[in-house]
């Protein structure tokens, strides 16, 4: 087998970011190295969650890792989901956030506070996960992600207007 990659993370305005990515099949060999290689792309860059349309593979994966950020100082382990739902979301919570596609933004955004998802992992098994704190809101970003929604959609719309401003500013300069 082939070792692990590092790959390109595509950023904000990447038309793959926007688009809702297609259900798994087959989890095959070709699947796993992707699993794997978005592992430590993740790692590396470094964050919490990856989509694979963030590395331009529009195929509903996504990994978490939040490792021991967790406020309850436990280390929860590496949670790989494939063709994920939402089985239910409860309160809401207004928190930090930022993406690894929107790079040197980080802005509160609004979320439920639990969260329930139903998915398979890497074996094919089928799993249900029930979260908060932060597994609940790497979840729910991830999961945006694959739907082709950003953090960025769910901010006020002047905030939305800041950031427009400040990407046609960005983009000018580098024209």
């Amino acid at each position: 087998m082939e070792p692990m990659a590092i790959r390109e993370i595509k950023t904000f305005p990447d038309p793959v970011l926007r688009k809702k990515t297609a259900a798994v099949g087959a989890i095959d060999e070709e699947l796993c190295r992707l699993i794997d290689d978005m592992v430590e792309t993740m790692h590396a860059a470094p964050g919490v969650g990856l989509a694979a349309n963030q590395v331009g593979v529009p195929l509903q994966v996504a990994v978490i890792d939040i490792g021991d950020h967790e406020e309850e100082g436990k280390k929860r382990p590496l949670v790989v989901l494939i063709n994920p739902e939402v089985v239910s979301l409860e309160g809401t919570v207004v928190a930090e956030e930022g993406c690894l596609s929107v790079p040197d933004l980080t802005e509160k955004v609004k979320r439920a506070a639990r969260i329930k998802v139903r998915a398979k992992d890497r074996a094919g098994k089928t799993f249900e996960l029930e979260a908060d704190g932060l597994m609940a809101k790497a979840l729910q970003h991830e999961i945006d992600h694959l739907n082709g929604i950003l953090f960025i959609d769910r901010l006020s719309p002047i905030k939305k207007s800041i950031f427009r401003r400040r990407m046609k500013k960005a983009m000018a300069e580098t024209a």
